[in-house]
Formats: C-alpha cells, structure tokens, sequence
C-alpha cells in the first residue's frame, strides 16, 4: 500500500515501542516521517524516517520540531501524538510532583504538539491526528491510578478536538492499546520480584492470552491516520486482544492467536 504517498508525518516518541514501528509503517506506506523524541538514538527505521530531538514537554522544542518537519517535508499532514510515560500506584502512592510530570508528557504533550501543528494541518487536504491513548482509559486497572487518569483525559481530549476541528478538515481519533510488548513495559518487568510471572499475569489478563505487538497497534494507528479512513473521525479504535469487550470462561480454550487460554 502507498496511501500515505507524498505525505508528510510526524511521530512523537517515535525512536522505540509503538512510536518507531508507526513511523517505520508509514515510511513504507509512503510517507515522508520525522520521528520526534527526547532521545532520538540511531536506530534505523527505513527509508523515509527522519529523526529530531525534542522533549514534549518543552514546547518552544516541540514546536521548533514540528516547524522543521512541516518545511523540511514542505507540508505537514499527520500528527501521531504518541510520546507518553507510565507509572504505577495507588491515587496515594504516586506524590504530586509524579501527577505533574506524567500529566505534562500524556496529556499536555499532546496539547503542545497540537498547537504547533495545527497551523501546518488546516493547509493540508488529508489531515489527521492520531493520540496513543489506552484502554486504561476505560477499564478499571489496579494500581494504575495516575496513569489511567492521564490516559482518560487523552481520551476526552481526543473527542472535544475532533469536535473542534472538524470545520478545520482536521480529523482527531485515538487508538486504545491493551497492554504492549515494548521497553516501557519490559521495563517494568524487570523492576517486578517475579518478571517472568508478572509477565504471565499480563499475557493472562488479556482474552487473546498474550500481548499486543507494538506492530499491531502501528497498523491500527496508519488505519486512522489514512486519508482513505477520511469519514472517521471522533473513533477510539481498542487494539486489546479482547481485553475491553470479551468476558471468557477462565478454563476456556481457544484456537486463536493465543493458544490455550488455560496454559497462559
């Protein structure tokens, strides 16, 4: 597919996990892709994929980024909003100065990259924003407090700026992932006494009986940023293994993607 042919992309987050396989997928489907992060390192996405350093929480940097990606490219006609950090705890056990850190990268690292792009997006005849949301945003997770909240307010934001832009020509989704198998969670992992039964925890938790790859939610993300997805605006598209919808029998088997549920 070359749907994104003569294109141009931005990617936040884009040097690893969700954020380097969306900006490698576009990249081949066509796109001219910056993939904006803190730490851009050199890993090579393809052919395609330019990199640039900016922290989403800086938003003169954000904004220098975006500038730079929209003449560079000499247009600019997606915004994938996917820089974001986790944390885990309790509404006690996170201290404010983690609320506010965790909130600036979620949801005002979005509010920043936005703003800076949204001038270059009106310009544009296939426009779209995609936010790396969650499903923590709709699903009661232990021990996710602040996470959740910051990923529910992506979600709302998500909604009122598909809203807003609309007369714009601007389309605004989100996709929700379960949990993925990227560094931050592999990070987590390592942290936890028992990773290899925590890591069967969270295979378990989700119906499919293992993680999402960060390849699936990269597709599911092209799909909403397509201009052939032009009539979609305002979705929330869940990439969960079932996590959000289904309610199986504990023992059930089953032939799909995840093998016996019983083993995993």
């Amino acid at each position: 597919m070359k749907d994104f042919e003569g294109l141009v992309a931005v990617v936040t987050g884009g040097a690893s996990g969700i954020g380097a396989a969306t900006a490698a997928l576009l990249a081949r489907r066509g796109a001219v892709v910056f993939a904006v992060d803190r730490e851009p390192g050199s890993s090579d996405l393809g052919e395609g994929v330019h990199h640039l350093a900016a922290d989403v929480t800086d938003e003169d940097a954000l904004g220098a980024a975006v500038d730079t990606a929209a003449s560079t490219g000499g247009s600019l006609d997606v915004l994938v909003n996917n820089a974001g950090v986790g944390a885990v705890g309790t509404v006690e056990e996170n201290d404010l100065d983690e609320w506010r850190r965790v909130l600036a990268v979620n949801v005002l690292g979005i509010v920043s990259g936005t703003r800076a792009a949204l001038p270059h997006l009106r310009r544009s005849r296939a426009a779209a924003v995609v936010n790396t949301c969650s499903v923590a945003a709709t699903v009661g997770l232990p021990r996710r407090a602040l996470y959740s909240a910051s990923k529910g307010a992506v979600l709302s934001l998500t909604l009122a700026m598909a809203a807003d832009h609309l007369a714009d020509g601007v389309r605004v989704c989100c996709v929700n992932p379960g949990t993925a198998d990227t560094p931050w969670v592999q990070r987590l992992l390592d942290q936890a006494a028992e990773p290899v039964q925590e890591r069967s925890a969270l295979e378990a938790r989700q119906p499919a009986g293992r993680l999402v790859t960060a390849d699936e939610v990269a597709h599911a993300i092209a799909y909403l940023a397509s201009p052939q997805a032009g009539a979609t605006t305002g979705t929330a598209l869940t990439v969960d293994g079932g996590l959000t919808g289904l309610r199986l029998p504990p023992a059930r088997a089953t032939n799909g993607p995840g093998g016996d549920l019983r083993d995993g």
